[in-house]
């Protein structure tokens, strides 16, 4: 499990401890009305197990909170940009493909240069040693 994961995971089940204590709840009480053990509800408060979405919606509604509530004050460590490929459309997706298949090396570049050329980008000449 990478880092953000593990730090997600701590921080939910930081905030699921915060609204059970809130609410004068014990684990025991808040593992009864979700019909598991306390042992599961200490688990997930202390980020050893992660929660499914399923039971977080579960104890959302056992602690009378939005989703929401979990993620409140996760402080995002990057911003996701758009995939590299352009992977939001179709054409794009078949093109990278159908390029990849291409195994002489003179035809992808002369491909490539037609590519960008259509694009508007200028094509970076080699230099001759």
């Amino acid at each position: 499990m990478g880092k953000l994961a593990k730090r997600v995971d701590e921080h939910v089940g930081e905030r699921i401890r915060e609204r059970r204590t809130m609410m004068g709840l014990t684990q025991e009480n808040l593992a009864s009305a979700l019909n598991i053990s306390y042992q599961q509800v200490q688990k997930y408060e202390t980020g050893a197990n992660r929660v499914s979405a399923g039971r977080l919606y579960e104890i959302a509604k056992r602690l009378d909170v939005d989703m929401s509530y979990f993620f409140d004050g996760l402080e995002p460590t990057s911003s996701a940009g758009p995939m590299e490929h352009g992977g939001r459309n179709r054409s794009t997706i078949e093109l990278v493909r159908n390029f990849s298949d291409i195994s002489d090396p003179a035809i992808r570049s002369a491909v490539s240069g037609l590519i960008k050329s259509l694009a508007g980008r200028p094509r970076k000449r080699k230099i001759a040693a």
